[in-house]
């Protein structure tokens, strides 16, 4: 598998209005990729083409080597991770940490079947890794915001996918909370079998490290995109987001000041 995610000249329509158009992004193997933009830029409808849970109106789409149109997509959603403030809510508050976490084996609402002992193991084992094992034994409901979104996290490692895609993970957080989750989140990223990580979000200083290239996303076309260096300059950003901006980095981060 050389390009995980192979999209070309994608638009997308709905009732006549332009969602997408001409998009056209490659990833590669070993590249983790944020994906920047404000509200109302297409960030969903793309990932929802990713995920096949809309078809383009026209373009090419092949995600981990499977080409639409002539692939099972519900067998390839088996190997896509997506964690998302949606899925957040549709979880049943009365679950318990470990047990969410299960239930992504099987890429269901709830937990339907009957899982091994080394299905609860290795639950454990991601939770450890995310910081959270403490509230395997925790009601859903019960939990923070953030050990939260840990827990759909490990959720979606469950299944061991090559593709684990990150949708506004930190909604909702505190400052303390968010680094936190962004700290599990880089240390996951690092590790020699993550799978590839694609994450999205409208904050640069939440851009970390590990996101080697971004995308930037602006009225449902490609912005720009490349190496994170090269994409989050001052000049860039400025334009991209209509506004005099200054970009710092700090420990490897933006961050941008509106210049008065």
């Amino acid at each position: 598998m050389n390009k995980v995610i192979d999209i070309q000249n994608v638009d997308w329509r709905r009732d006549g209005n332009v969602i997408l158009s001409e998009i056209n992004w490659q990833v590669n193997r070993r590249e983790h990729w944020a994906v920047l933009g404000l509200n109302g830029s297409g960030k969903t409808t793309l990932l929802n083409i990713i995920n096949g849970y809309i078809w383009p109106t026209s373009g090419k789409v092949s995600v981990l080597d499977q080409h639409f149109g002539k692939t099972d997509i519900r067998e390839l959603r088996k190997s896509i991770g997506w964690v998302s403030s949606s899925l957040q809510e549709k979880i049943n508050g009365m679950e318990y940490g470990e047990n969410v976490v299960v239930s992504g084996k099987y890429a269901s609402i709830g937990l339907y079947e009957q899982p091994a002992a080394d299905d609860y193991q290795r639950a454990r084992e991601l939770m450890e890794q995310l910081g959270c094992s403490h509230l395997a034994n925790r009601k859903y409901q019960t939990c923070s915001q953030g050990e939260k979104q840990k827990i759909l996290i490990a959720r979606g490692l469950m299944a061991s996918p090559d593709l684990l895609i990150l949708d506004e993970p930190t909604n909702g957080l505190d400052f303390i909370s968010r680094e936190g989750l962004l700290a599990a989140i880089q240390q996951l990223a690092a590790q020699e079998d993550a799978p590839t990580i694609i994450f999205v979000t409208h904050h640069i200083e939440e851009i970390l490290p590990i996101f080697n290239h971004t995308l930037l996303l602006r009225h449902g076309t490609v912005f720009n995109q490349g190496k994170t260096k090269d994409v989050l300059t001052s000049e860039s950003l400025s334009h991209f987001f209509d506004i005099p901006l200054e970009v710092s980095w700090r420990k490897n981060r933006a961050w941008m000041t509106i210049i008065a």
